[in-house]
């Protein structure tokens, strides 16, 4: 219903719509949906939801900063998200912010948005995004392994595939029609790159509602997947052999209705202003660290990688760079006035993504760093002795080497705030170092593979 939402225009529409429980929901650092199901069948119910919130016991709920020693979290219902769930007549959601003992709590991501945002709203800027979710469909075997859903997505270049969007009309048409639904504006359904993947655009919004709605999409796709026997996964690189799952970020700087990204009269011919070549500036500066939190997985580096794939290219650049209308480049241009970064991947928690770039752009703007000159070439066709020699840098190889830049990353560090007595950052790596050291201590069968009998 948006920000003008009320407590009693919503209770007036749950009442008309037959709304007899909401979801409280929020995410824990890996962006994993937690929520009570809460009755409001009186509206001393609904209001009591939204002045205590529904409480937690914080350590089960995932990475939210909290030991078993801590008080409950609270989570409390932000009027502006109310969602009618669409295939479930007497259920609604809200996401939520968490507090503890009454306050703000400093680990929970979409305050840590909430808190950067507000940070460039003092400094005149409104922060819109939009975010493209690209998902796979498949279903896994008696051993465990995946395959695709559709046996007949075979084609070598499937994108854009009208039969296979075709196979899979009822369950896209379904997304597409809640989504409008819930004002969300879809204005597309594709078949992606890769056999058996598909995106969804929606029309741009504040950060923050962005956000919000991905988060609830994604749980939207999983849930109808399921529904259809199917599994939906938003994971970056679940098939080696084809195109990973992206989750660009179209980004644009707002002051009222007027975009400061755009400049009509640009020299370079890209419609961008001096704020726009500015944040471009920051990102590409702290791009290797921002990655930690844009790419926060083990398995996000093997979609970001130099080279092709069978279906024929990455579509996730590494090398940190920015041109025109051109998808090897790190930040495209799609059109004036907004910039997209195509390194971001399904995996982000988008709250925390958003937070890190929106930090890594305003420290550009507010430096002044450097954007340098556009490039048009294709970078996937240039040596990458090459590229290293002009001076272009890669974004990091693998978890480890994205979590050592970020702790020297002091933007970010400002970016995501402090808790108890130490940075988020510190926490995240913290939480990110396990996470590799678990995945470093695994022998894989291609290690088997390779090395059983070599020595």
């Amino acid at each position: 219903m948006g920000g003008t939402a009320t407590a009693d225009s919503i209770w007036k529409d749950m009442e008309k719509r037959g709304v007899e429980f909401v979801f409280a929901q929020f995410v824990d650092m890996s962006a994993r949906p937690s929520a009570k199901l809460v009755p409001v069948g009186s509206r001393e119910a609904f209001d009591g939801l939204l002045e205590d919130g529904a409480g937690f016991a914080g350590f089960a709920a995932g990475e939210i900063g909290q030991v078993p020693s801590d008080p409950d979290i609270a989570a409390i219902p932000d009027l502006a998200t109310y969602t009618p769930v669409p295939w479930e007549g007497n259920l609604a959601r809200f996401a939520c912010d968490i507090t503890v003992e009454g306050e703000e709590w400093p680990y929970c991501p979409r305050t840590i948005l909430r808190r950067m945002i507000a940070r460039a709203k003092d400094k005149g800027f409104e922060f819109k995004m939009g975010l493209e979710l690209e998902y796979f469909l498949v279903r896994q075997r008696d051993d465990g392994s995946i395959e695709i859903a559709d046996p007949y997505d075979t084609l070598e270049k499937p994108c854009y595939d009208m039969a296979g969007l075709t196979r899979r009309y009822d369950f896209l048409t379904t997304v597409s029609r809640y989504c409008n639904g819930l004002g969300w504006g879809n204005y597309a359904n594709d078949h992606e790159d890769a056999n058996g993947q598909f995106e969804q655009n929606m029309t741009y919004d504040d950060a923050l509602v962005s956000c919000d709605r991905a988060i609830f999409f994604r749980y939207m796709v999983h849930t109808l997947a399921e529904q259809d026997g199917m599994i939906a996964t938003f994971m970056p690189k679940p098939f080696s052999n084809l195109t990973g799952n992206g989750c660009h970020f179209h980004m644009s700087l707002w002051d009222g209705e007027t975009n400061l990204f755009l400049d009509e009269s640009d020299p370079r011919g890209l419609g961008l202003s001096d704020t726009a070549y500015g944040f471009i500036g920051g990102l590409k500066t702290h791009a290797r660290a921002t990655s930690a939190l844009t790419a926060p997985t083990v398995n996000s580096y093997k979609r970001l990688k130099v080279g092709t794939t069978a279906s024929g290219a990455t579509w996730s650049p590494v090398w940190i760079s920015y041109g025109y209308n051109n998808r090897t480049q790190m930040l495209r241009i799609p059109g004036p006035g907004r910039i997209e970064d195509r390194t971001i991947d399904g995996s982000c928690n988008p709250y925390l993504a958003a937070a890190a770039v929106l930090a890594a752009g305003l420290d550009g703007i507010e430096n002044g760093l450097d954007a340098g000159e556009p490039n048009s070439e294709n970078l996937y066709s240039i040596p990458y002795d090459t590229l290293k020699a002009r001076g272009l840098e890669t974004l990091p190889s693998n978890l480890l080497e994205a979590t050592t830049e970020l702790a020297q990353d002091e933007a970010l560090r400002a970016g995501l705030g402090a808790v108890r007595d130490e940075d988020y950052v510190d926490y995240f790596i913290r939480v990110k170092l396990d996470e590799w050291n678990r995945y470093h201590e695994q022998v894989t069968p291609w290690e088997i593979r390779e090395y059983l009998t070599r020595f």
